[in-house]
C-alpha cells in the first residue's frame, strides 16, 4: 500500500468531498452509460458533469477563493490531483476540469480586462464556457517560439492565418487562448496571446489523428482570414510568449500528480492480479521475481511522490523552483512509465490485452514523456540551471 501524505485541513476536506462525487456520481454514471476507457461521450454528457463538478466545489477548486476555487496551496493541489487520477474513474479529468476548466485562465485574472472577464474567463469557472492553450504547430513544439501562424492588425481588427497542431483539450473547447505573431522582427517578443472563438469565420477544428491513449482529447485548430476584434488581444501586443511561459514552473509541477495518480492505479492493479493469479499451485505473489517488480514499483512511486510534494512545498513558499519543478516532471513522467511497464509484465498475456487498465494507463503514461515538454527538454533546463550556479560560484570564489 502507498504512503498516504496528507493536505492541510482545507485540503483534507476538499479530497474527501472529491472521492465522494466520483463514487457516488461519478462512476455510477460512467456504468449507466457504459463509458469505458477510450469511449467518447457526448458534449452534454460532459458539460452535465462539468456542472456537478462545479455544483460540488470541485470544478475549479484549484483556484483562489477569490476566483471562484476553495484556495487551496499547491500541495493540496497536488494531493487533491493524485487521488483524482488513481481513482480508476474513466472521466477523472474533467472532475477538476483539467482538460477546458477554470485552472486554463486563473493566472489571466490579472491582466484580463473587464470585457474579457465577462466574456470569456468568468464563464470558464462556471463551467458555462471550455477553453484550450493554442501554442503547438507543425514545426513549433519544444521551440515554442518558432511560431509561424500570423496576426495582421487591420483597423480594429487583427486576421490571423495559420495552424495550431496537436492542441489539447480543442475538442472540447469553446475558444483558445491562441499565439500568434504580430511582429516578424521581435522574436519571442513579437508573439501575442489573442481569445479565439471557435464560432468565428474562417476557425476549423478537426482531427486526423488518434493519439496513443485512444482518447480523442486532442485537436489542430486551422485560421483561414479570421478577424478578431482587437478589444480580444490578452494583455498587451507582444505579451503573448511571456504570458505562455510564466506559469511553466507550477504547471510542470502540477502535470506530476497525473503521473503519480496512474502509476497507483498500476501498482494496486498488480499486487491485487498477483495475489490471485495462480501458477504452479501458489499465487503469482509468492514467487520472488513478482515481488521485486511490485517493491520496485512501489519504491520508484514513493521517491516520485516524495520529489513531487517536497517541489509543491517549496512553491508554496515562494521559492524559485525552475530546476527543480523540472526535475519533478522528469523524474515522474520517467519512473511513473517504468512502474506500468512492470505492470504489464506482472499481468502477463492480461496486461497486453486491449481494455485492461494497465495497458490504458501504460499507453496514458507514455505520453507524459513527451507532452507538457519532452523529458530532453527537462534535462537541458536542470542542466542549464546547474551549470550556471556552479558558473556563478566559481566566478565568485
Amino acid at each position: 500500500m502507498y504512503e498516504r501524505f496528507t493536505a492541510s485541513e482545507n485540503g483534507e476536506r476538499v479530497r474527501a468531498e472529491a472521492r465522494d462525487f466520483i463514487d457516488n456520481y461519478l462512476k455510477p454514471l460512467e456504468a449507466e452509460h457504459g463509458i469505458g476507457f477510450e469511449s467518447e461521450p457526448s458534449m452534454d454528457l460532459l458539460r452535465g458533469i462539468w456542472k456537478a463538478s462545479r455544483d460540488a466545489g470541485l470544478y475549479g477548486a484549484q483556484l483562489p477563493e477569490a476566483q471562484g476555487g476553495r484556495g487551496l496551496s499547491v500541495y493540496d493541489q497536488c494531493l487533491l490531483k493524485e487521488d483524482v487520477a488513481a481513482s480508476g474513474a474513466k472521466l477523472s479529468a474533467h472532475v477538476l476540469g483539467e482538460l477546458g476548466g477554470p485552472g486554463r485562465v486563473g493566472h489571466l485574472f490579472h491582466i484580463a480586462t473587464p470585457g474579457q472577464m465577462e466574456s470569456h474567463l468568468l464563464p470558464v469557472v462556471r463551467a458555462e464556457r471550455t477553453v484550450c492553450f493554442a501554442l503547438t504547430e507543425p514545426e513549433a513544439g519544444s521551440d515554442a517560439s518558432n511560431l509561424s501562424t500570423r496576426a495582421v492588425r487591420d483597423g480594429d481588427h487583427y486576421v490571423l492565418n495559420g495552424l495550431k497542431r496537436y492542441i489539447s483539450g480543442a475538442p472540447y473547447a469553446d475558444f483558445a487562448i491562441l499565439m500568434a505573431v504580430t511582429d516578424e522582427n521581435a522574436g519571442p517578443r513579437g508573439v501575442t496571446a489573442f481569445l479565439v472563438d471557435f464560432d468565428r469565420p474562417g476557425v476549423t477544428v478537426s482531427s486526423d489523428y488518434t493519439p496513443i491513449s485512444g482518447k480523442n482529447q486532442h485537436a489542430d485548430i486551422r485560421l483561414e482570414d479570421v478577424r478578431i476584434p482587437a478589444t480580444q488581444v490578452l494583455g498587451e501586443e507582444g505579451q503573448g510568449f511571456r504570458l505562455s511561459m510564466s506559469r511553466i514552473t507550477v504547471n510542470r509541477l502540477l502535470h506530476c500528480p497525473t503521473m503519480t495518480g496512474l502509476a497507483i492505479q498500476s501498482l494496486d492493479a498488480s499486487a491485487r492480479y498477483a495475489s490471485r493469479r495462480r501458477q504452479f499451485g501458489q499465487p503469482i505473489a509468492d514467487f520472488q521475481a513478482i515481488q521485486h517488480m511490485l517493491a520496485d514499483m512501489a519504491t520508484d512511486l514513493h521517491a516520485a511522490r516524495c520529489l513531487m510534494l517536497d517541489v509543491a512545498r517549496r512553491i508554496d513558499r515562494g521559492e524559485d523552483t525552475r530546476e527543480a519543478s523540472a526535475m519533478s516532471k522528469l523524474f515522474c513522467s520517467e519512473k511513473a512509465f517504468a512502474i506500468a511497464d512492470r505492470a504489464i509484465q506482472v499481468h502477463g498475456g492480461v496486461g497486453l490485452m486491449q481494455g485492461s487498465t494497465v495497458e490504458w494507463v501504460f499507453r496514458m503514461l507514455r505520453m507524459y514523456r513527451i507532452v507538457t515538454g519532452t523529458s530532453e527538454i527537462q534535462r537541458n533546463t536542470i542542466a542549464k540551471g546547474y551549470l550556471k550556479r556552479y558558473a556563478d560560484q566559481a566566478a565568485s570564489s
